[in-house]
């Protein structure tokens, strides 16, 4: 909301009211639910709007495109939007295709067949969610099922997916598009918990990896987005690369990566305004352009859990490193925390940093602290 105010860009925000921290930033707020496509599409005609997006939301991505073609806007197809938001949907397409992404399987019930010949260990998730949300490594037969009752629960469609689990190490490729062109900004490097939930903790940029691996992923992303119809706007590809050096597509967001990734990390080491830019061709006004030449600078997010309890205070030390550009914490004092990290939900906190000459290593706790007592 920040940028679109910066751009003199009058905002009307839907959210739930539960949680949401635009409510008097924005210039006009809705407490409605993000799904609710008719409520939504009915007040946008009503009050004519010029464009329509959603940073970094994948639930929200289905509504945002249908009121924009019902409304002749720029967005992307009801074809793209389900081949991005529906996992199975998106790999059959991309298989079919010939590019190499994971095999799996999709379930409406808990009714994998547990004596099945199949290669262990593997990734059970929801179909339909992000941020590590009801994902579970599976490493041994016997217990399948009840990590598919688990994604399920957390399921908006009521399905889930088994997958192979992908031996290497994984990135997250971040462009931009306009009418079909695709242009590379950034990759970033990630850190994760491992299995089995895989919950993101730390995100860099520029990933460390070699001129002609970045060019071998953006190629790869590029024919994926003409597969899945993604056209115009942001993008967010997770993928895997093996140690014999095979780029494997994970999953493809038609929006900015979360975590901070596109709205920070990329304008950080690149100098592209990449918030601004979406806005742009959403309005169909894409003034920004695809950048001639990125800066290459460094940037990253670290994120900071809390043991468990009740949050007594919150130290917050950032000002004390010269890179930190801030401290965020996500919990707030009084609040219950479990200290367990199963989804991007149960962090405590963010710090990010950018640096014109290396990665800064930093130990996120130093930085930012969260005190507990026992409940």
């Amino acid at each position: 909301m920040e940028k679109a105010l910066e751009m003199n860009v009058e905002s009307h925000v839907f959210a739930w009211k539960e949680g949401c921290v635009v409510d008097g930033i924005a210039d006009f707020y809705y407490p409605i639910s993000i799904r609710d496509k008719s409520k939504i599409l009915e007040i946008c005609k009503q009050i004519n709007i010029d464009g329509i997006t959603s940073i970094a939301s994948d639930i929200a991505m289905p509504t945002v495109n249908y009121v924009a073609e019902q409304l002749g806007l720029i967005g992307n197809s009801r074809s793209a939007t389900v081949k991005t938001t529906d996992k199975f949907v998106m790999r059959t397409a991309l298989r079919k295709a010939g590019l190499s992404c994971p095999n799996c399987l999709v379930y409406d019930e808990a009714n994998f067949p547990e004596d099945r010949m199949i290669n262990y260990p593997v990734v059970v998730k929801p179909n339909d969610r992000s941020g590590s949300r009801g994902v579970q490594v599976v490493k041994k037969p016997g217990k399948v099922n009840m990590a598919i009752e688990k994604a399920l629960s957390y399921s908006l469609s009521g399905r889930a997916i088994v997958e192979e689990f992908i031996k290497g190490k994984e990135y997250s490729v971040e462009m931009i598009s306009y009418q079909g062109e695709h242009h590379l900004l950034a990759v970033t490097d990630k850190v994760t918990t491992g299995p089995p939930h895989f919950v993101e903790l730390e995100h860099h940029q520029p990933a460390d990896i070699s001129t002609g691996m970045e060019r071998k992923m953006a190629v790869e992303v590029i024919q994926a987005l003409n597969i899945l119809g993604l056209e115009n706007g942001a993008s967010h590809s997770e993928i895997f690369v093996t140690p014999n050096d095979e780029v494997i597509i994970g999953e493809i967001a038609g929006r900015m990566g979360g975590d901070l990734i596109g709205s920070d990390l990329v304008p950080y080491s690149t100098g592209y305004d990449f918030l601004k830019a979406v806005i742009e061709i959403a309005l169909g006004e894409f003034k920004t352009g695809f950048p001639s030449v990125l800066m290459k600078e460094f940037s990253g997010a670290y994120f900071v859990s809390a043991n468990p309890g009740i949050v007594t205070d919150i130290i917050n030390r950032s000002g004390e490193y010269k890179e930190v550009v801030k401290a965020i914490p996500i919990v707030k004092r009084g609040q219950s925390v479990d200290g367990i990290i199963e989804n991007s939900a149960n962090r405590a906190g963010v710090i990010v940093y950018k640096s014109p000459d290396h990665r800064v290593p930093l130990c996120p706790s130093s930085v930012l602290k969260f005190i507990t007592r026992k409940n």
